[in-house]
């Protein structure tokens, strides 16, 4: 952290405010990961993204930054409570036309939305990973990404004694599942709570 460029105040803003005001803040993708994230997706250059968990709207604003010129950014999450709080710092953050912020299931939503993606971002529900995985992959272009969070889900997936535990049997299943997928190839990186990058071949 002391060699990684310092938190813009926008963000450091809408990471503190997350912290006073919301449940749950250690959801939020937090400076490292979300520098991370604004760096893969400065490579890449997308012009289509889709994100699987908005929160409150961090990693979203920070992919936002590296999309191609007219690109556009789909986020989605359940919960209504936090999006008037994430609208406000995506469109402070001057992304607010590159960024658009769907409120509902994601199974139900992620159908309705055309592609192509260049990259996809799944940090929502831990049990449905897989059926985000499998409604998102045909959308993704050939040699595109995916990346999703917490698949090392706080080192539980490889301790026995967690065996049983439902989200990690689920975290785990998916894990196997991408590792399996002969379209595809993968890493996990060991940010944070563990990202997988995975390349649609």
């Amino acid at each position: 952290m002391e060699h990684c460029t310092a938190e813009d105040p926008l963000l450091a803003e809408l990471n503190r405010q997350t912290h006073l005001k919301m449940l749950n803040p250690k959801m939020l993708s937090g400076h490292y990961q979300g520098k991370f994230l604004e760096m893969m997706s400065f490579m890449i250059k997308p012009r289509q993204i889709l994100e699987i968990g908005t929160y409150t709207g961090y990693s979203a604003i920070c992919m936002a930054r590296g999309m191609a010129e007219n690109g556009m950014l789909h986020t989605i999450d359940l919960n209504d409570e936090t999006r008037d709080f994430a609208m406000h710092y995506i469109r402070k953050s001057g992304m607010g036309k590159k960024i658009t912020l769907h409120t509902g299931n994601a199974l139900d939503i992620i159908p309705s939305l055309a592609g192509p993606f260049d990259l996809v971002f799944i940090d929502g529900e831990k049990s449905e990973y897989r059926q985000y995985f499998e409604l998102a992959f045909p959308k993704v272009r050939q040699g595109g990404f995916i990346l999703a969070d917490n698949v090392l889900w706080d080192d539980k997936v490889y301790k026995q004694e967690y065996k049983n535990d439902e989200y990690t049997r689920h975290i785990d299943m998916f894990n196997k599942m991408v590792t399996n997928d002969s379209l595809s190839d993968n890493m996990i990186i060991p940010v944070r709570d563990g990202l997988m990058l995975i390349r649609k071949l």
